[in-house]
């Protein structure tokens, strides 16, 4: 099929942005009996709904007929072209007033990804890109970093949340990275930490517990970018994996080897 994906990267700019009007809005609304417990540590509010419902009304406008695989709506229809969306990445931080929190929107052709938009809300920061363009932040190019050493770089993580099963692994991992790089940052949301690295921020950037709608926007603006993006193994299992690693093109082959070493087996 054959779309004018620069403008509906617009469209899906402008639609992020209306909808993190809506989010702002209800900040200081939010109270405890607002907050659902989904699983362990997995909270969902009435903003994470309402903004989902906007999110899938608006893109249904822009592409009639897709589907969706969406964070608050497991029952909606897959398709062959798909809308991949989380409306609030960081609710965690959102409900206890810490200002990082994202939309991310993607849209996947079959198993490739072909668009996507990282809205920061708080720092009124839209990352967006389609396939065959450059990633741009604002209206403006960017690139991942040019850090040639692990040493050199500031990395970025989410710790496990609910799946503890890898736990010694990653530990070993984050001590491995805290002796050997300039620091690790957790943000708190996973579609924020993979902006920060196409634009430069971040140099790399690992994490597993990962649903699609996490990562699908940030893999392609990574990659868009110059980075690179795989599964702990080097490979191409990281939309629907569970696990990611991405990092600039310099550092990623020391950066893999670490996680081959302690993942092997876990």
């Amino acid at each position: 099929m054959v779309f004018d994906l620069k403008k509906i990267a617009q469209q899906v700019c402008d639609l992020s942005k209306s909808t993190a009007e809506f989010i702002r809005h209800e900040v200081d609304k939010l109270g405890t009996s607002d907050i659902e417990i989904k699983g362990l540590n997995n909270f969902v509010t009435y903003v994470d709904k309402m903004s989902e419902i906007k999110l899938i009304k608006g893109l249904t406008d822009i592409l009639p007929g897709t589907g969706f695989i969406a964070e608050e709506s497991p029952a909606l229809e897959v398709k062959d072209l798909n809308w991949v969306i989380d409306p609030l990445d960081g609710t965690t931080n959102f409900i206890h007033g810490v200002p990082v929190y994202s939309i991310s929107i993607a849209l996947m052709e079959r198993k490739e990804i072909i668009l996507g938009v990282i809205l920061e809300i708080n720092q009124e920061e839209c990352f967006y890109t389609w396939e065959g363009a450059p990633s741009f932040l604002n209206g403006q190019p960017i690139h991942v970093s040019e850090t040639p050493l692990l040493s050199d770089s500031l990395l970025a993580t989410g710790f496990p949340y609910y799946d503890y099963s890898r736990l010694d692994a990653y530990l070993n991992v984050f001590r491995y990275m805290m002796k050997n790089t300039h620091g690790i940052r957790r943000l708190g949301s996973a579609a924020a930490d993979l902006a920060y690295v196409a634009c430069g921020r971040f140099d790399g950037f690992y994490e597993y517990g990962l649903s699609p709608w996490d990562v699908a926007a940030g893999a392609i603006l990574v990659k868009n970018a110059g980075g690179n993006v795989s599964d702990f193994n080097s490979g191409n299992n990281y939309i629907f994996g569970k696990e990611m690693i991405a990092t600039n093109s310099k550092i990623k082959t020391e950066f893999i080897d670490v996680f081959k070493d302690q993942f092997r087996s876990s």
